[in-house]
């Protein structure tokens, strides 16, 4: 099958030309769907001279063949497949059944050809490598595969002919065996003839005897080498079948899972498992053609037994090639579909979980039913020890058996849990200071099914990625923090579910910019800017230096246990709110470039004090989980030619639920310019909801600049008077002067209640309109 997927990657005029060497008189559908058998069947040991036996008995093969095919298709989508198949079998057999030589002259020159158009193609790759366009790892790792898979079947090929030869010639000596028992018998029965006639006839066995009795022993001689040869040939194939199993299911298996988990974290998409489940059934196709052969062996050991120790070598090779399919379909029932690895009770979720050799196997022709139940940590280290559990669980999880099903089209087994639900759970003793959204468990996925006719019975099992269990919303937060963690610095074969308690500060940086894109569905993350920002939030740290938070580490205490210096929240809590914030209301704003967010409040002077007054820029609150605050130059109205800059009180989800950040910014018309000098129109216009079109007359509220109260010494929180160039007196009506200001220059001031002039449009847009009248009457 390994020339057939590499025919099936050719392109432009090499794949014209493998398409033509198809038509009525061998269709390419009996060559996609006979892939396998084809080649392992032996059309260059037929003589196309002599042997018409041979190729009619290949071609009454093949045309069972493809009836079995069709009778195994299944389903509506088998259906036209089925009729198809039956007819094309139909259709060999009245073609060639007089002339089964050509047949073969057929198929030997669709493989020859296929062989060099791949050949070809392989070297035109290899060359254009040496020009230096040389393959990525990825496709050189791929092609390294494809490359044992060809070796594989070769040496596989190779020992089904010794295998033939061996039983030829077996039974030959058996014939032999038995004609030296049939002379044995005939001299027994010399002593009833006359002596003269006994003296010939004996004389006549005596020699034919000690002529087979010679070929006899010299033939046994040669029977228990070849089989000896074939114990080391099949020795060799079985270490080939190991190293490749290796390579795919401890390499190319285990990046796969920790792409999904990583997944977890906003990371890239793990990928499609077809590739992955292509070499796991040609695995599963090499290893039980091995097997059976073995199995072939130990049978012809049994009908004619010789000297030496081929009973052990077989009963090892059997025990040997048992471990290897074993190993294979236990690693090979895997979670397509993770749960949701924050588990709210009582909410419905979904998994999916896929045998990738179940098809090849036959497995669905007794479909299992997989079973899932949650369980602990400890319950998932003892699972992995093979200790015994006692069945028990750790909560309950509703519609948790589904019978795996086999999709046709796709050749896949799998079973979907689309409706389950965790009506309980069952916590175990926390340790020290960990809460419950620091506890994990797992859920297991269960089954168990037989191959081979009942020959070989498996019980596999699988876990999920870590889930934490929460029973209200509010716990979500901290439960994600539990998550995160777990799944960016999870080591590979780690026992359940530990993981460092620190890691480098780099490390961590990774996984929040990971996190950090994949909510903004952005390549724009965070720069090394907002990452030195962040390492001073968690770290208490003045410097700016990238450089000296390169080799520190930061613990899980101080990620998410211990609250930042001054604060009622952690580092995490903190970041989380941003995101939170930027993912429900400023996505396109920040990846528009105009929110730089990881400012505190000193580098915001210091960058505005540099700029035009009415220049502004919009960071994240130090002081309040989820909030984003307006920062902007201005001057001092208390003192003439002192400019201060200005904070406005944060902004949150429950702001931007009623206006947008946009019309916010659109409705104060002293924010002039985004930082460092972007008209703000140039930057929000795009964002500006459209003009109600409703009369709203008389209705124009505006805010004057009260004159403050004189006071001596430097102006507070309290008593500074209100940023300039708020309204425009001159054309709208004025309110009376508010007895508090709201703005302050080194601490953060609320517009709610003097100068957001969208809110109070908004509430006269709500009063119905009579009332407004009748208000306005009275």
């Amino acid at each position: 099958m390994a020339v057939w997927i590499q025919a099936q990657q050719l392109q432009g005029e090499a794949l014209h030309q493998m398409q033509a060497l198809y038509g009525q008189h061998f269709p390419i559908e009996v060559r996609h769907y006979l892939a396998q058998w084809i080649e392992s069947q032996l059309w260059y040991a037929v003589r196309v001279q002599a042997e018409e036996a041979k190729a009619k008995r290949l071609l009454d093969n093949l045309v069972a063949e493809l009836q079995r095919k069709a009778q195994h298709q299944v389903g509506e989508d088998g259906f036209l497949l089925k009729i198809k198949l039956g007819h094309y079998a139909n259709q060999l057999k009245s073609t060639y059944d007089r002339c089964p030589l050509e047949l073969v002259r057929c198929i030997r020159h669709i493989l020859h050809s296929e062989q060099r158009l791949v050949q070809e193609a392989t070297n035109v790759s290899a060359s254009c490598g040496s020009g230096g366009q040389a393959m990525d790892s990825l496709s050189q790792r791929h092609q390294q595969i494809n490359q044992a898979f060809e070796e594989l079947r070769l040496a596989t090929q190779e020992t089904e002919n010794e295998l033939r030869n061996l039983q030829h010639n077996q039974e030959y000596f058996i014939i032999q065996y038995q004609e030296n028992l049939r002379i044995q018998a005939q001299l027994s029965s010399l002593a009833s003839l006359p002596p003269a006639e006994r003296t010939q006839r004996e004389t006549t066995l005596q020699s034919k005897r000690a002529t087979v009795e010679a070929w006899l022993t010299r033939e046994a001689s040669t029977l228990q080498k070849y089989r000896l040869d074939l114990s080391e040939q099949h020795q060799k194939s079985l270490a080939l079948l190991r190293k490749q199993q290796t390579l795919i299911l401890d390499e190319e298996l285990i990046q796969w899972k920790r792409r999904q988990q990583l997944a977890g974290n906003g990371g890239p998409p793990e990928g499609g498992l077809d590739v992955l489940q292509s070499w796991c059934e040609k695995l599963a196709d090499l290893i039980w053609q091995n097997r059976q052969q073995i199995r072939r062996c130990e049978h012809l050991t049994q009908q004619l037994p010789l000297p030496g120790p081929m009973e052990e070598l077989l009963s090892k090779l059997n025990a040997d090639i048992t471990d290897i399919i074993s190993a294979l379909v236990t690693s090979t029932f895997i979670i397509e579909k993770q749960p949701p690895q924050v588990l709210k009770t009582q909410t419905k979720f979904a998994a999916t979980v896929r045998l990738l050799v179940g098809g090849k196997l036959n497995v669905h022709m007794n479909p299992p039913q997989v079973k899932a139940v949650i369980v602990s940590e400890q319950q998932a280290k003892a699972l992995l020890k093979n200790e015994s559990t006692r069945n028990d669980s750790s909560g309950e999880i509703l519609n948790n058996n589904c019978v795996m099903e086999y999709h046709q089209a796709t050749g896949t087994l799998s079973a979907h849990f689309r409706n389950m639900s965790l009506k309980r759970i069952k916590r175990s003793d926390r340790r020290g200071a960990e809460s419950v959204t620091e506890e994990k468990f797992t859920v297991l996925f269960e089954s168990q099914f037989s191959v081979g006719g009942n020959e070989l019975v498996f019980h596999v099992k699988t876990l999920s990625l870590p889930v934490v269990v929460i029973v209200h919303g509010s716990q979500d937060n901290n439960a994600t923090a539990t998550v995160l963690w777990d799944n960016a610095f999870a080591e590979p074969g780690r026992v359940p579910f530990i993981v460092p308690d620190k890691v480098l500060w780099p490390q961590l940086c990774e996984a929040l910019d990971m996190k950090y894109k994949a909510e903004m569905h952005s390549g724009r993350g965070l720069s090394e800017d907002n990452l030195v920002f962040l390492a001073q939030k968690a770290f208490s740290s003045s410097s700016n230096n990238p450089e000296d938070y390169r080799n520190m580490t930061i613990s899980w205490a101080q990620f998410n246990r211990e609250s930042l210096p001054g604060r009622n929240f952690t580092f995490w809590q903190w970041f989380d709110g941003v995101v939170e914030l930027m993912k429900k209301h400023l996505k396109p704003h920040w990846n528009d470039g105009a929110i730089l967010g990881f400012v505190n409040k000193q580098q915001a002077q210091d960058m505005l004090l540099s700029k035009p007054n009415g220049t502004f820029l919009l960071r994240f609150s130090d002081s309040e989980i989820g909030g984003i605050t307006i920062a902007w130059v201005a001057e001092n109205p208390n003192k003439a030619g002192e400019r201060l800059v200005w904070n406005l009180l944060p902004y949150t989800t429950k702001d931007f639920s009623i206006r947008s950040l946009a019309d916010r910014i659109s409705d104060l018309n002293h924010l002039l310019f985004l930082y460092p000098d972007r008209p703000k129109d140039e930057v929000f216009a795009k964002y500006y909801t459209p003009p109600l079109l409703v009369c709203v007359a008389y209705f124009f509220p505006r805010f004057t600049t009260p004159n403050p109260e004189p006071t001596g010494g430097n102006p507070t929180f309290m008593d500074q008077a209100a940023s300039p160039s708020v309204g425009n007196p001159n054309n709208f009506g004025i309110y009376p002067a508010m007895s508090d200001t709201m703005l302050d220059a080194d601490g953060d001031f609320d517009l709610e209640d003097t100068m957001d002039v969208a809110r109070h449009v908004e509430e006269l847009l709500r009063r119905p309109m009579a009332n407004q009248w009748s208000s306005q009457q009275s």
